[in-house]
């Protein structure tokens, strides 16, 4: 997909809020993720030009078709890793922070062993 942990961490925020919200805004992204509202403008931009995101007259943000297959990719890597800490007996915050980091460097096919082995624990 070829895109930075940054932008891959802009689509996840998006698609958590929009979970929450009837609409995303820059400044919910900005408040939630605690950047200055310009910061979060600069990566709309970005996210724009690339097709990842739309944003209407309003200001409301909606992920592309692109945008919401990689957030979810990275939400499905956050959801996993985290649990999978978790029942090794990680501290939920701590298992929720590092899951932050490890789902933007892990490769496809070490996911994809954690996710088998994440499934058979869980049934």
């Amino acid at each position: 997909m070829g895109i930075n942990e940054s932008a891959e961490n802009y689509l996840e925020t998006i698609l958590m809020l929009s979970r929450q919200k009837p609409v995303v805004r820059s400044v919910d992204i900005a408040n939630e993720l605690g950047f200055k509202k310009s910061s979060v403008s600069v990566a709309m931009k970005h996210l724009r030009e690339n097709g990842h995101i739309t944003v209407t007259e309003e200001g409301y943000i909606y992920l592309t078709e692109s945008g919401k297959a990689i957030a979810d990719m990275v939400y499905e890597r956050h959801e996993i890793i985290s649990s999978c800490l978790e029942m090794l007996g990680v501290d939920k915050a701590i298992a929720d922070e590092d899951a932050c980091k490890v789902e933007h460097i892990i490769s496809k096919e070490s996911f994809d062993a954690i996710k088998k082995y994440w499934e058979k624990c869980k049934a």
